[in-house]
């Protein structure tokens, strides 16, 4: 699954780090999630979308079963 989470963080001012704290999780959860390593649970990928006022299909691309 690729996401946009790193043009979205960068796009609204947000750190790693600050993104994290706000987050209430660690920084390499957040560096994990950018690169595809680690899936964010649901509520932390609402908690992302509202974050950066958008929704999680914006932030998760889904490449699904192809066909």
């Amino acid at each position: 699954m690729e996401n946009n989470l790193v043009e979205f963080r960068k796009r609204h001012g947000y750190s790693q780090d600050r993104l994290a704290a706000k987050l209430g999780v660690s920084r390499q959860t957040v560096i994990s999630i950018e690169k595809g390593k680690y899936y964010p649970s649901l509520p932390l990928a609402f908690e992302l979308a509202r974050t950066f006022n958008t929704t999680i299909e914006e932030l998760f691309v889904y490449e699904g079963k192809k066909e």
